[in-house]
């Protein structure tokens, strides 16, 4: 089988097209523009697992000479826009990159006889949620731009699996953090890379080995426990595993079309982490108050129960082990910020 990994050269894409290398036979086959993405997260692909990966560098929106060219027989969508304050001063670039160049892409699906597609939703599509844990039957009532392309989305491909017959199954992403469990800083090293961090580990993490001389909290006022944002914070390589349980649940059960939530089912306040990054780092960098940021849901915590009625069960359910992942990641950028040695 062959399956078209669109935004693989990315953080989680570049961690899931391993996962499928990894545990199935299938050939992958990358489409990513590189314009958030890094080669690099290819080259390592292709250096473990050779003529398995093929990359075509373009925008998924454009890419029907893959369709035309290979055979795919599942879609798993990473490409986006991907930034909650950004959504909220760009609205228009969220709405025309996510919603309407995923439309685009589901329509060569459709045309090219594609029959499963895997999307890479967010917990942001329940905005403030009034039920926490959230479970999937809690309303989509998105708070911000970003939320609310990724729900649009959602309700494209439910209207397309009626019509067209494309099965599919959205993962409603937490909080994704924390570096490949295999990395030996050697021949293999995967992580987050980003030119312009703005997910809470890694920055704390930043700040850890020296690369930024501190870091903001934005807000303390919220109806939590210490003040800040409580969120649900899985390891990278359990929401990858999540992806090949949805691509088997694809298999099983044709005309499926439902969404699962992928976290662990606790949460941690911002104030938590920051600790528990200086606590595995050994470095108290400094820690600076700033208002709260448009768009930011209180508290987000995953009832996963669904997912795991699949099978899928977390192997690195703690936030040491993603804190302690994530810093060795970025000691080993601050020296190997390029290609690794292969």
């Amino acid at each position: 089988m062959t399956l078209l990994i669109t935004g693989a050269c990315g953080y989680i894409g570049s961690h899931t097209a391993m996962a499928f290398l990894q545990n199935t036979d299938h050939k992958i086959v990358i489409v990513d523009s590189l314009v958030t993405g890094f080669k690099e997260n290819y080259k390592l692909l292709r250096h473990l697992f050779e003529e398995r990966v093929v990359f075509e560098e373009m925008d998924f929106q454009t890419c029907e000479d893959v369709f035309s060219n290979y055979k795919i027989d599942c879609v798993v969508h990473f490409a986006a826009s991907l930034t909650v304050e950004e959504s909220v001063k760009d609205p228009l670039k969220y709405y025309i990159n996510n919603t309407g160049g995923t439309a685009m892409l589901i329509g060569l699906c459709v045309k090219y006889g594609v029959k499963n597609f895997i999307f890479s939703s967010t917990a942001a599509v329940y905005g403030n949620p009034q039920n926490v844990p959230v479970t999937e039957e809690e309303p989509l009532l998105p708070i911000n731009p970003y939320g609310n392309s990724k729900k649009m989305i959602e309700e494209i491909l439910r209207d397309s699996q009626k019509a067209y017959g494309l099965n599919y199954i959205a993962l409603r992403y937490f909080n994704v953090a924390g570096a490949y469990s295999g990395n030996n800083y050697e021949d293999i090293a995967l992580g987050q890379r980003s030119e312009n961090a703005t997910h809470l580990i890694k920055v704390a993490c930043e700040c850890a080995v020296g690369k930024r001389e501190s870091m903001s909290i934005f807000g303390d006022n919220y109806p939590t426990k210490d003040g800040t944002c409580i969120r649900d914070y899985i390891h990278v390589d359990d929401l990858a595993n999540a992806h090949i349980s949805a691509f088997n649940m694809l298999q099983d059960n044709k005309g499926i079309n439902t969404a699962y939530n992928v976290g662990y089912n606790s949460g941690f306040s911002v104030k938590e982490v920051v600790e528990c990054v200086r606590r595995v780092s050994g470095v108290n960098f400094k820690v600076l108050l700033a208002p709260p940021r448009a768009g930011d849901p209180a508290i987000l915590i995953a009832n996963n129960a669904k997912l795991k009625a699949t099978g899928w069960e977390p192997k690195h359910a703690s936030l040491e082990e993603i804190a302690m992942g994530a810093y060795l990641w970025e000691k080993y950028l601050l020296v190997h910020n390029a290609d690794i040695n292969i």
